[in-house]
């Protein structure tokens, strides 16, 4: 088995157990990309998901948007807090059971769509991710999912 050496923050947050592949599309739905020292970890090996991504934020610590953002491309990611070099909380990302203001709704009808009006979407279906909008009733699955 090969040993890997990542760097170590000393306050910040780590997002561990994304799917392969996926660690640059969470930097992207955070708008982390100026937001100052990202480690980035891409195809480690994983025994429980073959392959899998790390993010490390240094001085950073994701609200509760940020974490339902990342539930949409990395339901079973870890949010890892350090604090003085230490692990302080961990925590899987679960899907809530509502989305606020955070998926599109992809139809121009909707009144989401028209007026100033933030979205709300209902979780309806979990493997694959399936929501439905709460004014026009869209469904929207997996692949047509647009984060605001």
């Amino acid at each position: 088995m090969k040993t890997y050496k990542v760097y170590a923050i000393n306050d910040g947050t780590v997002i561990d157990h994304i799917p392969s592949t996926r660690a640059l599309k969470v930097i992207e739905i955070l708008g982390l990309e100026n937001e100052g020292i990202l480690t980035i970890g891409i195809g480690f090996s994983s025994q429980k998901m073959g392959k899998k991504d790390i993010v490390k934020i240094e001085n950073k610590y994701l609200k509760k948007e940020e974490t339902d953002k990342i539930s949409l491309i990395a339901p079973g990611a870890t949010i890892n807090i350090i604090r003085n070099g230490k692990l302080k909380e961990k925590r899987k990302i679960e899907l809530p059971e509502e989305y606020f203001n955070i998926v599109k709704c992809l139809n121009p009808n909707c009144i989401t769509s028209k007026d100033d009006v933030p979205t709300r979407f209902k979780v309806v279906g979990i493997s694959p991710l399936v929501l439905r909008c709460h004014y026009c009733e869209r469904i929207v699955e997996s692949g047509e999912i647009e984060i605001i």
